[in-house]
């Protein structure tokens, strides 16, 4: 059976020590070489990634190179850095199913607000339980904390940086959550 993740923020090409020497890496081919291996590890060329923005910089057609080693299909939802220029390669990438700027997502009776930036969709005062809340799923910020919105509403961060630069699975972000609710 196939399986969904998500991930955002791969960067790809951006060189600038303040983006790939937090994830642990020494330059930007180092960065750009593990996370295509890290991705592909994880990810069969039948699953399905949700990609929630900031896919590559400067160098495009180096950043395309690099996102069609990726495994898997690929639902992209647009960032800060996906630019117009940038948007006309995103069709003809490998596995690209659909390219937007936002999107609802439902999976498990779940149900998820996908964004490139943090958006408060539920707030904690919501008493239902959480397969009745919308879920922002995002990326943006670069932070290792998942949760690091938590305290605005139901915002959980798919970056690389909040997942030791690898894409989570979908099941894994339910088991996430359910375990903070339940805190």
């Amino acid at each position: 059976m196939s399986k969904i993740y998500v991930t955002s923020d791969l960067h790809f090409c951006h060189n600038k020590e303040f983006l790939y020497e937090p994830r642990g890496f020494k330059n930007i081919y180092e960065h750009d070489k593990t996370i295509v291996n890290n991705w592909n590890q994880k990810v069969d060329d039948d699953d399905l990634v949700i990609v929630l923005g900031d896919i590559m910089l400067k160098n495009n057609e180096s950043g395309c190179y690099y996102f069609n080693q990726l495994k898997g299909n690929k639902i992209i939802i647009l960032g800060n850095h996906d630019t117009d220029a940038r948007q006309e390669f995103y069709p003809n990438l490998r596995g690209v199913l659909s390219i937007k700027y936002a999107d609802m997502f439902k999976y498990g009776g779940y149900n998820f607000f996908l964004s490139h930036y943090p958006s408060i969709t539920s707030e904690h005062t919501y008493t239902k339980p959480l397969s009745h809340r919308i879920i922002n799923l995002c990326g943006h910020t670069h932070i290792a904390d998942k949760f690091a919105d938590w305290d605005k509403g139901y915002i959980y961060h798919c970056e690389l940086d909040a997942h030791n630069n690898y894409p989570i699975d979908i099941e894994d972000i339910i088991r996430d959550l359910e375990e903070k609710v339940n805190e």
